[in-house]
């Protein structure tokens, strides 16, 4: 029987806007009935038939699913954007198995179907989801290629299913329930071991002719620079992300450099044992190098979404993940360099850069609240309706 953790959510509310997601296009004539966007709209993920959907979809619970290299994380997630009960399984031996993953992904929520009534499922996947956000096209951290995802888990579920990329997502659930509320043409980035990103413009998640929209961190920013797991050299995530922050802290205290050493102090000189968390510890507590290098990251950050704004003219950045938890110690720079670098600056609106609200929550929360747009009225799955 594999370990499943119940994980404890914090008591509070993520209260979103009493409208149905505007990622199907919805009018905005009160609350009794949506009518969904003509044929046509569906380049930002719309369907092209023109139906209309109850009110009473809003309030139904979804599940949500975050898959990791290492573990899924499944919870039921309300209309408002709360978690109601939320669960955690590591895959065995990190297994990189398409259907080892299928199997924990249908054990955790038919746990939860258990106990909630739940009416269709989210799956945010870390990779390249195709335009239909049916099939996982390519997963790193799985090992995924081509797997149709959304027909597996449907056969085995019999909920409805959709797919997306964790960072479209994240990025919807900011827009609906976080920093994003309110704005037109959102961009959320995330630092974590790379860059992802994604675009929510009026009320749709922008995923680009064939899916694949947002690869933000893999823009070339420093040609012949330094070399990318993706085959490119001098990609934006080689210069404000985990990864960065990380090889440049081992690369000095590698050379046994003299600012080094108070961080090598924290780690008992072992240079494989420093992270990202311990830098962002250390710049807290005063450290020079460890400010610098995140005031570095910073900087590289202000310089992309400059040349993001360039091109997309959002009106408000969001900056989660993981290394966003350093706070101004990262964005005070970004700000700075973003000022700096924008083209036409001073004589141009410029967009707000505003830390994520959702934290490591956002993906699965806008996962369910996507799924929410397929739910239909389901008594509550029991498990032997599914394969196990």
């Amino acid at each position: 029987m594999r370990r499943i953790v119940p994980v404890v959510t914090q008591p509070g509310g993520r209260t979103g806007q009493p409208v149905l997601p505007a990622l199907l296009g919805l009018g905005q004539r009160g609350l009794g009935q949506r009518t969904l966007a003509p044929r046509g709209a569906d380049r930002y993920g719309a369907d092209r038939r023109r139906r209309t959907l109850p009110a009473g979809v809003l309030r139904l619970p979804t599940i949500g699913i975050d898959i990791g290299g290492t573990k899924v994380v499944a919870g039921v997630v309300n209309g408002e954007g709360r978690i109601v009960e939320q669960l955690r399984a590591e895959t065995p031996h990190k297994s990189k198995s398409p259907k080892v993953v299928e199997d924990v992904i249908v054990e955790l929520v038919l746990e939860l179907a258990d106990r909630h009534d739940v009416h269709a499922v989210g799956i945010g996947a870390a990779g390249w989801v195709d335009a239909d956000r049916s099939r996982v096209l390519f997963a790193p951290h799985l090992n995924w290629r081509n797997e149709p995802l959304r027909e597996a888990l449907s056969d085995r579920l019999k909920f409805p299913v959709v797919v997306e990329n964790d960072a479209n997502a994240a990025a919807w659930a900011e827009w609906r329930f976080g920093a994003g509320r309110g704005e037109d043409l959102l961009v959320m980035i995330t630092l974590g071991t790379g860059i992802g990103g994604a675009v929510v413009r009026h009320g749709y998640v922008d995923r680009g002719r064939h899916g694949l929209a947002g690869e933000f961190g893999h823009m070339q920013v420093v040609p012949g620079g330094h070399r990318c797991p993706c085959g490119n050299r001098g990609c934006w995530e080689q210069y404000s992300s985990g990864n960065a922050l990380v090889r440049e802290a081992r690369e000095l205290a590698a050379a046994e450099s003299p600012v080094a050493q108070p961080l090598l102090a924290r780690v008992g000189g072992e240079v494989a044992a420093i992270t990202g968390p311990l830098v962002t510890e250390a710049a807290r507590a005063g450290d020079p190098m460890a400010t610098e290098l995140l005031h570095d990251i910073g900087t590289w950050l202000g310089v992309g979404l400059a040349n993001l704004a360039a091109a997309l003219d959002p009106g408000r950045f969001v900056v989660g993940g993981g290394v966003s938890a350093a706070g101004d110690l990262l964005l005070a720079p970004a700000q700075d360099a973003f000022r700096r670098t924008l083209t036409g600056r001073g004589f141009r609106p410029e967009a707000q850069i505003v830390p994520a609200a959702l934290g490591n929550e956002a993906g699965l929360i806008g996962a369910a609240d996507l799924a929410r747009a397929l739910a239909r009225r389901f008594r509550t799955v029991k498990r032997s309706r599914a394969e196990r």
